[in-house]
């Protein structure tokens, strides 16, 4: 009895490493996904910035002041549409990485619930047997 109750046990917690696994695995390449497209978008608002602040420098007059005023609101509102945009894609990124996570989780509850009902079933066949002996 306590053999098979072992390697019943040995096989559960072999099948929670491997399903925590896959689950990390998917977190992890979630986050690099995630990390990448925010300093993807990071590097072209800084870029961007940049080469306005290039332009502000470089006006020596009211007049250049001027022409440079609506480049920056063109530049800021480009800011904020690349950070709503990136938001976006890291959400939808992080909702299909939770989707499959969930059916990973999904597939083990029901192996889980198969496995506990056929040995229901075998403990139940197992007492008819020695009830009608």
């Amino acid at each position: 009895m306590y053999p098979q109750f072992n390697e019943q046990f040995t096989a559960a917690t072999r099948q929670f490493a491997d399903t925590a696994a896959q689950i990390n695995r998917l977190a992890l390449n979630n986050a690099e996904k995630v990390f990448g497209l925010q300093l993807a978008a990071f590097n072209d608002s800084a870029n961007a910035a940049f080469a306005y602040f290039g332009q502000l420098v470089e006006a020596r007059d009211l007049e250049a002041l001027k022409a440079v005023v609506p480049n920056g609101i063109q530049v800021a509102r480009e800011n904020v549409e690349r950070a709503i945009s990136t938001g976006q894609e890291v959400y939808g990124q992080t909702l299909k990485t939770n989707e499959a996570i969930g059916q990973i989780a999904k597939g083990q509850f029901e192996a889980a619930s198969e496995q506990a009902q056929s040995n229901a079933e075998r403990v139940v066949k197992a007492a008819g047997k020695v009830a009608a002996k």
